[in-house]
């Protein structure tokens, strides 16, 4: 590619900013009540994170690159859990990745929002992690 584009943000810190703005971020406490009332988990970190830091059980593994085709529910790679109005959790090792996937997710029109502080946050709230990694487009645990 030639030439300059325009660019919308003049920073990643302003990218992540606007993506922020669009959801409504979860603490691990939230999120657990989230998962009781019906969200789901996505777990978009790469396996050799999920090897090393854990996954929370009942989560899904969809790799970023794949996350908007395995969840939009008229998708014609989307998985069986991706029915329409379902609301996703999506989870990074962090919660930077996790923020701009999940601001993706909602301008497809799929309700998501993510996890404060990523999985590190997680387990820094004592909540359970199995040993991953789980194969992807599977459920932990399952």
């Amino acid at each position: 590619m030639t030439g300059s584009v325009a660019a919308e943000f003049a920073t990643v810190d302003d990218l992540l900013a606007q993506a922020r703005s669009r959801i409504r971020r979860l603490d691990p406490l939230a999120a657990i009540t989230a998962i009781g009332e019906g969200d789901l988990v996505v777990d978009i970190r790469p396996a050799w994170q999920r090897e090393i830091q854990g996954e929370i059980p009942g989560s899904l593994i969809v790799e970023r690159n794949h996350l908007e085709w395995r969840l939009h529910p008229r998708s014609d790679a989307r998985l069986i859990l991706a029915a329409p109005g379902q609301r996703w959790i999506v989870v990074c090792a962090e919660g930077y990745t996790s923020s701009l996937a999940a601001a993706s997710l909602c301008s497809l029109g799929v309700p998501a929002t993510d996890l404060v502080g990523g999985v590190q946050a997680w387990a820094a709230a004592g909540l359970p992690l199995s040993t991953g990694p789980t194969p992807v487009e599977t459920v932990v645990g399952t």
